[in-house]
């Protein structure tokens, strides 16, 4: 990859996002539905590679069971409005009819309640009941506490995941956690994130984890980049943590799941993520828009609420169609926002994949150009790729 001297003696790396790439069809093409988009998080099996991420705009007991019921994964925030309330539709209502002035100030009062432990077995318990599988999330500082909790509720995944998550955290304040321990008490697959380099990657990936959530910063309800400056762009993001998968399945035979987590819009997009070296994608946008969705067409990033300094921003994203249309059509809408696992199939018939592995093989080529070529009416008319 080229090395670039932004200045005297300091070099910097190229890198790239979903905007900048394009997907080469191969010497042969495939019936879309003959491929297969499964993926696995340990020993546990989806028909779909896309899972809804821990939001509360996004995901509750309802839409869990609802995307579960399809195929796919919704992963339930442990430290979110479902644990601290009895009744969390009342209080995402009141979020959602809030002025966009005092969004923050609204939401950084509502996550003061404190979370309850047995609101995390009973939403656990409920999500169970239905018969999909149950993820659920926390971050380092409560992993030990909230895991045990789950998994003894019945839980079947669990998530660590805070904006930056490292093997190596320093800190005099709060105890911190020892993630292999961690991951060998756990007797349920862990999935760790979020990271963005093949070293860290590699770290968690020898501590025990069972997958990983990459990407810092791309979703469109997080202001990380712009506050923290921080960030690598998902396709490198993605090609460097894959790198390290492959070195370690090489090693020890044993397959840790690459997640892109953030970032993309259309099922071009998603396609992308998945040629980069993803396993699966974490979208939140895309459920939020949802009609089964709790937030009522509002999405919020997990730091919004942070008391000190919010890392996030509530936006309205509106409702587009139901989840059975945003992911499986028929699609509405001439933007590539549905019918996602219908573009997954279509996009690995064409490239001639017949699996995800196969697909992660694409060629992959730097082209800009990609979403503006030919595209002049598209442009002036505001719709299709250029809306």
């Amino acid at each position: 990859m080229g090395q670039f001297f932004i200045g005297v003696g300091r070099k910097a790396r190229r890198c790239y996002g979903f905007d900048e790439i394009a997907l080469v069809p191969g010497d042969k093409t495939i019936n879309p539905a003959e491929t297969d988009p499964s993926f696995s998080i340990g020993k546990v099996k989806f028909n779909i590679p896309i899972i809804a991420s821990a939001m509360d705009g996004v995901v509750d007991v309802k839409f869990a069971i609802a995307l579960g019921k399809i195929g796919g994964l919704a992963v339930l925030n442990l430290e979110g409005i479902q644990t601290r309330y009895e009744n969390p539709a009342v209080v995402i209502d009141q979020l959602a009819r809030s002025n966009p002035k005092t969004a923050t100030k609204l939401l950084q009062k509502i996550y003061k309640e404190p979370i309850k432990n047995k609101l995390i077995a009973q939403r656990v318990k409920e999500i169970k009941k239905a018969g999909v599988p149950v993820c659920v999330s926390a971050i380092p500082q409560k992993a030990k506490e909230y895991g045990k909790i789950a998994q003894d509720a019945g839980c079947d995944i669990f998530v660590v995941q805070s904006t930056v998550t490292s093997i190596k955290h320093l800190s005099n304040e709060y105890e911190v956690l020892d993630f292999s321990k961690f991951f060998k008490a756990m007797k349920i697959p862990v999935v760790i994130g979020n990271c963005v380099t093949y070293d860290v990657a590699l770290q968690f990936m020898q501590a025990g984890a069972a997958a990983l959530l990459v990407g810092i910063g791309p979703g469109t309800a997080c202001t990380t980049r712009g506050v923290l400056g921080i960030g690598v762009p998902q396709v490198t993001a993605t090609v460097d943590c894959a790198a390290a998968r492959d070195a370690f399945y090489k090693k020890t035979k044993k397959y840790v799941s690459i997640i892109t987590d953030g970032g993309m819009a259309t099922g071009g997009d998603v396609c992308k993520a998945i040629a980069s070296g993803a396993d699966a994608v974490m979208l939140g946008n895309a459920f939020a828009r949802a009609k089964e969705a709790p937030g009522k067409g509002f999405h919020w990033g997990m730091a919004t609420p942070h008391p000190n300094l919010p890392r996030g921003t509530r936006i309205r994203v509106g409702t587009s169609g139901t989840l059975k249309e945003i992911m499986l059509g028929p699609a509405k809408t001439d933007d590539g926002t549905q019918n996602l696992v219908g573009a997954i199939m279509t996009s690995m018939g064409n490239l001639g994949a017949k699996n995800i592995k196969e697909m992660q093989k694409t060629e992959i080529i730097i082209a800009p150009s990609i979403q503006t070529e030919g595209k002049v009416y598209q442009t002036a008319q505001k719709v299709g790729m250029r809306k």
